[in-house]
């Protein structure tokens, strides 16, 4: 009773529901295991032939054309087995090959045997076969049950039908079937227990890679692709100098007033609304968002990967941004507009912290753009004199003059427009 309860506790723990992709990994790797257990076969009962030839050979036993010939079908049988794991039927349905390849070896001895005119247990052929079987091959015991099944039912079915003897004893032998019995049982269980335990292995496993990309994407939403992967190498400092990027913040005015009468699970959704659309724009023009800070939008271009248009791809996505907002506002009845500044220059780029750890960039040129974004009007994109030298004349702009900035001095700056009509060639 203790070790049926002990059994019982396993097989309750290890119990997984099936699922489709444990029965297709199942069904591949029982077609691996079959062509490399047929292989054992062929090489292992041609060591019997051999041996037995030699034998025969050097005049130490007769020679034996009937047995040789039993050897021979059960060889041919194994080639045929062998060849019907490269058609689509043995790749559909490899527990055909399985019994195919077990009854070769045990059931043509059998055949042989009752040709000969006897009943002949062939114990060590059949437990050789069943613990191979076992071993190699530890999935889906019901068809190793089947197999050992097929074997015994041959052996007393057909024997008991013609009377014939095992021996001049009787195919009833007690000690005999009680050993086939327990290691029929024993091998069984273990075909059973492994695969249940294999089943809960490949079900944690995929959950556990399920985990990890859940993980990797979070991971990429905070970090660029680049970074994320030294993080993962354990890199400690994280820091790296751009010669020349482009940074772009944006600002929705007055959102905190117009916000003050707005419930704040409505206003976190238009905020989430805007930014939402602004992350796919800033996709699509394969540009870095940074942060958010309250209703203030960053992003740069030409980082962690640099390329030489980082200055367009930037201008054009504040177009965008622009367009955006007033869909919005004629979707949702809003009057929200956006002031935006642009600059670009040399960056210090880097994470910091351990806990929470942001994506930022340090200089100059940050802190310019900033100040465009600031001292901008609303609804207009302001640029540096940086800026307007890098995209005339492909872009309008209108110039704004100079205005005070603010640790900067009288600053010239331009107002973007949109872009030129490129001309028909």
């Amino acid at each position: 009773m203790t070790l049926l309860r002990s059994f019982l506790e396993v097989r309750d723990r290890a119990k997984v529901p099936e699922t489709k992709a444990y029965t297709l990994w199942r069904r591949k790797f029982l077609f691996r295991r079959l062509r490399f257990s047929i292989y054992i076969a062929l090489i292992a009962y041609l060591t019997f032939i051999t041996l037995r030839v030699g034998l025969a050979f050097v005049g130490v036993e007769a020679w034996d054309v009937s047995w040789l010939t039993m050897a021979l079908t059960i060889q041919l049988g194994l080639w045929l087995c062998l060849g019907l794991t490269r058609t689509a039927i043995g790749h559909r349905y490899p527990q055909l090959i399985f019994l195919g390849c077990s009854w070769s070896i045990t059931l043509i001895e059998q055949v042989w045997a009752t040709y000969r005119g006897e009943a002949f247990p062939g114990v060590y052929a059949w437990t050789l076969v069943f613990l191979a079987q076992a071993t190699l091959m530890p999935v889906l015991w019901q068809w190793h049950l089947v197999a050992q099944v097929g074997v015994l039912l041959y052996y007393f079915g057909v024997n008991s039908f013609l009377g014939l003897q095992q021996n001049q004893q009787s195919v009833w032998d007690v000690s005999l079937w009680l050993y086939i019995f327990w290691f029929c049982c024993i091998c069984n269980l273990s075909v059973f227990l492994y695969e249940r335990l294999q089943q809960a292995e490949f079900h944690a496993r995929l959950a556990l890679e399920s985990e990890q990309r859940k993980s990797e994407r979070l991971l990429l939403n905070i970090l660029p692709e680049a970074v994320a992967q030294q993080l993962k190498q354990e890199q400690r400092t994280i820091a790296e100098h751009f010669p020349e990027v482009t940074v772009l913040f944006a600002d929705i005015v007055g959102f905190t007033q117009l916000s003050t009468g707005v419930p704040p699970e409505e206003m976190v959704q238009l905020l989430n609304h805007i930014f939402s659309t602004f992350d796919h724009l800033a996709e699509r023009h394969q540009l870095e968002k940074i942060k958010t800070i309250g209703d203030a939008y960053m992003v740069v271009g030409g980082l962690p990967i640099e390329r030489h248009d980082h200055v367009e791809a930037i201008a054009d996505m504040a177009l965008d941004m622009q367009q955006a907002i007033a869909q919005f506002n004629r979707q949702s009845h809003q009057s929200f507009s956006m002031r935006m500044g642009i600059h670009t220059g040399p960056v210090v780029a880097g994470v910091i912290g351990v806990k929470k750890f942001i994506y930022d960039l340090w200089g100059d040129t940050v802190n310019v753009a900033s100040r465009m974004e600031s001292h901008g009007i609303a609804g207009e994109i302001q640029v540096t004199t940086e800026v307007f030298n890098r995209l005339n004349p492909h872009y309008e702009f209108e110039e704004r003059g100079a205005i005070a900035v603010k640790g900067k001095g009288d600053m010239t700056t331009y107002l973007l427009r949109g872009r030129r009509n490129q001309p028909t060639t």
